[in-house]
Parts: structure tokens; C-alpha cells; sequence
């Protein structure tokens, strides 16, 4: 069973460094033809949480790669508290943490062998049997990588990039596999770093989640910024009044627009959801409840709301799925 207190870690980085957690400029990174990464700006201040969010092919594991000092820019500047991910490395390694998607640990290792050969690499680890508690794995320390659930095997991956005790952390995809509790957890667990003073760059699918944990969210697409900032500040940005309409059966948007005549127009959204954009005013949410009665559509949902996450992101980067 996962512990359902909240984590405390317990150490605090130092808040005197004035030099970003992560700062890059202008990184440009090309595989064969086909450019990866095109003049990427990116600075994730100290102590808090950057969320990079983007579509598949969008240039985010390259941009993480290289802050890790896996991948050699082609060209800008790529700086990781202060240090080259490259020439730097052996110094840089022992003060970051490093979660990837998969885990990449051996099949044959158990779950204990693992975190206490991550928690042997640190001169200060963290207690590993209290991290086993705290995320729940205390009954798989003995149980094969291999034969962990896909929850499980993120939870050890988790566990295996804190117990060195990072100033900076990498996590991709976090939560991927986790039920509801195990979720809250972990997004308890990434805010406890925070408050200790570690910084955080998060890439993850799930925008509710980068919404909830990010201090900054930074949107790419083909390589390149295409919006930045907080996340109140990104889903408020160039807002206009909308009206959010749940209705229980499909109902046609320019029909609707239509009979509210000029200055309105009407956006299919996501999940069933339509949004009515224009002047925000009792007249209009009463006409918008009358059209629906009259074609005996029932509207569940009828809240003033500005836009989600989500349809920022889709807004910027496109409806379509990417492989």
C-alpha cells in the first residue's frame, strides 16, 4: 500500500546560487536531415518546476538529452547549474537526478538491488528503505524489474533518480502507468521537492498535471518555442469572454452561432464540451439555454470559464496525432 501522508524529504538546497538550474540558448541539434531542435531558448530558474510539454517529434527529448549531456548540440549554449553537460559530466552527474520512461534498469535486478545501487553512486543518499515506504515498494524488494507492474517499474524509477539527494531532476512522464492514488502521491512527492529548493524539469502528456505541478510551462513544436509562462498566464493570454457549453447529445456550433447573431461564434471543444466566445453577458447565457430547450437538447454545463491547458496546446500545436 502507498503511504497516504504527505512526503517531506528534508533537505534544502541552498538559494544563494544565482545561476539558473538550467539555461540554454539558442540550441540547435539535426539528425541527418531532419532538425530536431531549431534555436530553442529555455531557463528554468532555481527551486522550481519547468514543465516542457509538446506533441511527439516536437523536440523534447532532445532538449532534455542534452542537459543530461547525452546528445552534442550542433549548436547554441547549454548550461546545467552552471556547468557543460558535456565537458562538465563527471561533476555534473553526481548532482542531478535523472528519471527515465522505461527505467532503464536491468530485467534481472530486484527492485532493493537497484535503489541501493543508485543510493551507493551519492556521498549523502537518501534512507532507500524510506523511499520503498514512501512510494509504496516495500513488498517488491525483492520481486525482478522485469516482473513489476508498468506503475511499479516508474515508481522505482523515481525513487532511483531522488535517493542521490539532486539539486535538479529530471522526470519524464512521471505518472505514466499510475492509478489515481499512486498519481497524487507522486505529484505530492514532486512538490516536496520544490519546497526543499530542488528544481524540477518535468515533460509529461497529461496537461492537468503540468497545469497542477509547473511553476513555468514551455509549449514546442517543430523544434522551436512557440509559447511560454505560467500556467494561469498561458490559459488567460489574448482571453476573451467564453461560455462553456456541456450539452448530453451533439448539437451543431455554427447553428447555434447563428441565432446569437453577430459578434458571437461557437468552437467545438474537447470531451463534448463547445465553447461560446464573445461578450459574456445574462442575455447570453439565457439565449444559449433557450436555443438548447427549443431543439430539447439538454445542457448540462453552462460555466463562464477561460480557456483549458488543453486547448491552448491544441490551439498551438495542432489537432492531429503525431507518431
Amino acid at each position: 500500500m502507498l503511504r497516504r501522508s504527505g512526503p517531506r524529504l528534508g533537505y534544502v538546497q541552498s538559494a544563494s546560487v544565482s545561476s539558473p538550474a538550467v539555461e540554454i540558448r539558442g540550441l540547435r541539434k539535426q539528425f541527418g536531415e531532419v532538425t530536431a531542435v531549431d534555436g530553442l531558448d529555455l531557463v528554468l530558474p532555481r527551486g522550481q518546476i519547468l514543465a516542457l510539454l509538446g506533441p511527439n517529434g516536437a523536440g523534447k527529448t532532445t532538449t532534455v538529452e542534452a542537459c543530461e549531456g547525452f546528445l552534442r548540440p550542433d549548436a547554441g549554449q547549454v548550461r546545467v547549474l552552471g556547468l557543460d553537460p558535456i565537458a562538465d559530466n563527471d561533476r555534473l552527474r553526481a548532482r542531478i537526478g535523472v528519471m527515465l520512461q522505461g527505467g532503464g534498469a536491468y530485467p534481472g535486478a530486484k527492485a532493493g538491488e537497484m535503489l541501493a545501487l543508485c543510493a551507493a553512486y551519492s556521498a549523502d543518499p537518501l534512507d532507500p528503505d524510506w523511499l520503498l515506504d514512501m512510494l509504496g515498494l516495500r513488498e517488491n524488494v525483492r520481486t525482478p524489474y522485469r516482473r513489476l507492474s508498468g506503475g511499479q517499474q516508474q515508481r522505482l524509477a523515481l525513487a532511483c533518480a531522488l535517493v542521490g539527494r539532486p539539486e535538479l531532476v529530471f522526470l519524464d512522464e512521471p505518472t505514466a502507468g499510475l492509478d489515481a492514488h499512486a498519481r497524487i502521491l507522486v505529484w505530492e512527492l514532486i512538490s516536496a521537492l520544490r519546497a526543499d529548493g530542488v528544481s524540477v524539469l518535468l515533460t509529461t502528456h497529461l496537461l492537468d498535471e503540468a497545469e497542477q505541478l509547473a511553476d513555468e510551462i514551455v509549449i514546442v513544436d517543430h523544434g522551436r518555442v512557440v509559447a511560454s509562462g505560467a500556467p494561469t498566464d498561458l490559459t488567460g493570454a489574448q482571453s476573451q469572454d467564453r461560455l462553456r457549453l456541456l450539452t448530453a447529445t451533439p448539437i451543431d456550433p455554427d447553428e447555434l452561432a447563428a441565432a446569437l447573431g453577430a459578434g458571437y461564434r461557437c468552437e467545438r471543444g474537447t470531451s463534448g464540451a463547445y465553447a461560446v466566445i464573445g461578450a459574456l453577458t445574462p442575455r447570453l447565457i439565457a439565449d444559449v439555454a433557450a436555443w438548447c430547450a427549443e431543439r430539447d437538447v439538454l445542457a448540462t454545463e453552462l460555466t463562464a470559464a477561460q480557456r483549458s491547458l488543453e486547448e491552448v496546446f491544441l490551439n498551438l500545436t495542432g489537432a492531429e496525432v503525431r507518431r
